[in-house]
């Protein structure tokens, strides 16, 4: 990430900044920049990654075709995803209701996320995929991520068949092609919330089983699977396929650290990162930012050493 500042060395940054669904921070000018579920999508933006302040909304007005697509919505966003991508920031959401196959996947972009500067501003771009009742998948949860060859991917999906993949086209953001292949990851009674990741000849997939979205009662934690190639198979560390229900343990509740979900890779200064966000007993409940130093085993496994352990 270039134009990044000096990085606290804290063993785990996390305070009481609410977000839920947190998409991988990104890096603008001198700040870091990451968006949350939320009416018109939130946003929040800090220098050091442990004090953040609220920033604008992404939307101050739904675009109108999201009524169309999602009767229920009501403008309430979900599980947005932020990449910069030559000259400006690609940004994925989910438009749907709770339970519902009734979703899609859109695109805004912005050629900044400083709110201050003059030309910064997002584009509706409409929709990337979509589906319907009669879909097998649901369009929700979108994971983007440019490879070292320049294609640019989207892992998406919640519940029923579960992690989709599609290719995606650099010079617009949207698919490549409206028939383009769609490509199955990871299948579990209970999937979503992926993220990709590429880290030497591997390809890494992070997904959510368990339930979200119900405070401190909430069952999530994050299962990692991994592929020499984009679009599978992903096997977890014992070998079994994310397909047939596979995925190793990476993070679970521990202590107050209670439902982690929504896993985003950062790289600062050389180290990488991870985010997600918990539901804070402290907070009655609700979702907060964490971001916690990520290791990587001997044999190329991510992992999250325990708070004080070096």
């Amino acid at each position: 990430m270039s134009g990044c500042r000096a990085f606290p060395d804290l063993r785990t940054l996390s305070g009481d900044i609410e977000i839920h669904d947190p998409s991988t921070i990104v890096n603008c000018g001198d700040e870091y920049r990451v968006f949350g579920t939320g009416r018109g999508i939130f946003s929040r933006h800090s220098k050091d990654l442990v004090h953040w302040e609220a920033g604008p909304k992404v939307f101050e007005q739904s675009p109108l075709w999201t009524t169309d697509v999602a009767p229920r919505n009501f403008g309430r966003f979900w599980a947005p995803d932020v990449i910069k991508l030559r000259d400006r920031y690609l940004l994925y959401y989910s438009v749907s209701s709770w339970g519902s196959r009734e979703s899609a996947i859109a695109l805004a972009t912005s050629p900044t996320l400083d709110s201050a500067a003059p030309n910064y501003g997002w584009q509706d771009r409409g929709i990337v995929v979509r589906t319907t009742t009669n879909s097998n998948h649901n369009a929700i949860d979108p994971s983007v991520m440019q490879d070292r060859d320049g294609r640019l991917w989207l892992a998406f999906g919640s519940y029923w068949t579960g992690i989709k993949l599609i290719e995606l086209d650099p010079a617009t953001g949207l698919r490549i092609a409206t028939n383009s292949p769609m490509y199955s990851l990871a299948s579990h009674e209970s999937i979503e919330a992926a993220c990709l990741h590429q880290r030497g000849n591997f390809y890494y997939l992070f997904v959510n089983w368990g339930q979200c979205c119900r405070g401190t009662n909430s069952t999530y934690e994050i299962r990692v699977g991994r592929s020499e190639n984009i679009t599978g198979p992903y096997l977890d560390r014992d070998g079994k396929d994310l397909m047939k229900s596979g995925g190793t343990l990476f993070l679970g509740t521990a202590g107050a650290r209670i439902g982690p979900g929504h896993a985003g890779i950062l790289t600062v200064n050389g180290k990488d990162f991870v985010s997600f966000h918990f539901y804070n007993p402290a907070n009655r409940g609700r979702g907060t930012l964490a971001i916690e130093p990520l290791h990587w085993t001997a044999d190329g496994w991510p992992d999250v050493k325990p708070a004080g352990k070096k």
